[in-house]
C-alpha cells in the first residue's frame, strides 16, 4: 500500500495514542524518529494507519540530508526527553548539521528490562558508545545476547535486526547516526537470537563490529594516546571512532578534518577546548568543529577522556 493511500490519524501526544490503537489490536510497523517520535505506522490486517502529532511532516528519505557544517558546543545536564522503548534522549546536535547526523546521549536510569522489541533502522550508519553502566543486547547472525559494558561500542550495520534486552541503573550510552531522520522498523517474523548465523555478514558493505574496552590496547597518538577502534574498516571507510586521553604533551592538535563529522564528547575530565573563544569543556559536554578547520585540545586533567567520531563525506 503507497503512503497516499493510508488513513492518516492526527494526535496530540504520540505515545498515548499509539498505546490506545495497540490495545484496539493495530500492530506497530514503523516509528521515528527515536529520541523523539511524532509518527508511527500502523497496521491492521490489509490497513494502514499513519499516527502522527505532527501532521504534513516529511517521511524519512523523502529528500537526501545536505551536511551543512558548523560550529556545536552542548552543555551536559541540558534537557532530555523520553524516546523510543522508555529511554531517555538528550539532543547532542540539536541542528543536525542540515540533516546529515543525529547524535544522542542516551540514559536508562532504572535500569532492568527494557520494553523492546526485534526492530531495524534505514540509517547509512550507527555507532554506539557505552559511557557507563551495562546493556544485554542480541544481534542478527552474532549469536547468543551478550553484555555491553563501559567503554565498549557496537557497530549497527543498516538493517541488522537487534533488541535491547536489559541495563543496569544508570546506563549511559551515546548514539551516533546518519541520516539524522530516520525510521525504526518493527521485525515480526524473525526472532533472536537466530542461532550462529554468519558473523562475518555485511549489511550494505558494512559488517557487526562489537569493540571490547578491556581488551584493547592504547596507542601513541597526536601526542597523547588513543585506543582505536575497527570501525574504519567495518564500515567501510564511512566512519572511525576512537577514545583519546593525555600523553606525554600538554596540548592535543587536532589537523582538519578532509571528511564531514568531526564530534567529541568529554567522558571524563576538563580541558580547553582550543577553538573560537576557547571553552572549558567537562563531563557530558559534546562538541562539533566544522571539518575543514584545526583545533586542538590543552590544559587537560589527568583523567580527562575524548569520544572522538569522524566520517568521511558521502555523495
Amino acid at each position: 500500500m503507497s503512503r497516499k493511500d493510508e488513513l492518516e490519524l492526527t494526535c496530540g501526544q504520540l505515545k498515548p495514542a499509539l498505546d490506545f490503537l495497540s490495545e484496539l489490536g493495530l500492530r506497530l510497523e514503523s516509528i521515528y524518529p527515536a529520541d523523539d517520535p511524532h509518527t508511527a505506522v500502523l497496521t491492521s490486517g490489509a490497513r494502514t494507519v499513519r499516527l502522527t502529532s505532527q501532521p504534513g511532516s516529511p517521511p524519512p528519505g523523502a529528500e537526501p540530508a545536505a551536511f551543512t557544517p558548523g560550529f556545536v558546543l552542548t552543555r551536559a545536564g541540558s534537557g532530555s526527553g523520553e524516546g523510543r522503548a522508555g529511554m531517555f534522549y538528550r539532543d547532542l546536535i540539536p541542528g543536525r548539521l542540515g540533516g546529515r547526523f543525529i547524535a544522542s546521549h542516551i540514559t536508562i536510569a532504572d535500569g532492568g528490562p527494557v520494553a523492546d522489541w526485534v526492530h531495524y533502522h534505514r540509517v547509512a550508519w550507527q555507532v554506539i558508545y557505552v559511557r557507563s553502566g551495562w546493556v544485554r543486547v542480541v544481534y542478527e547472525d552474532q549469536g547468543e545476547p551478550f553484555v555491553a559494558n563501559a567503554g565498549d561500542v557496537l557497530l549497527q550495520p543498516p538493517e541488522i535486526r537487534h533488541r535491547v534486552l536489559e541495563s543496569s541503573p544508570g546506563l549511559e550510552v551515546v548514539e551516533i547516526s546518519s541520516p539524522a531522520l530516520h525510521e525504526t522498523l518493527a521485525e515480526h517474523e524473525m526472532q533472536l537470537p537466530n542461532g550462529k548465523g554468519d558473523p562475518a555478514r555485511c549489511w550494505s558493505g558494512q559488517r557487526f563490529l562489537r569493540h571490547v574496552h578491556s581488551s584493547a590496547q592504547w596507542t601513541p597518538f597526536l601526542g597523547g594516546e588513543a585506543q582505536e577502534t575497527e570501525i574504519h574498516s567495518a564500515t567501510g571507510g564511512i566512519a572511525q571512532l576512537r577514545t583519546v586521553r593525555p600523553g606525554t604533551q600538554p596540548v592535543l592538535a587536532f589537523p582538519p578534518h578532509d571528511g564531514e563529522l568531526v564530534l567529541g564528547f568529554v567522558l571524563e575530565g576538563t580541558a580547553r577546548l582550543d577553538y573560537r573563544d576557547g571553552p572549558n569543556i567537562g563531563p557530558g559536554d559534546c562538541f562539533v568543529v566544522p571539518p575543514d578547520e584545526a583545533w586542538s585540545l590543552s590544559q587537560m586533567s589527568k583523567d580527562f577522556r575524548l569520544l572522538h567520531v569522524t566520517s568521511a563525506a558521502i555523495e
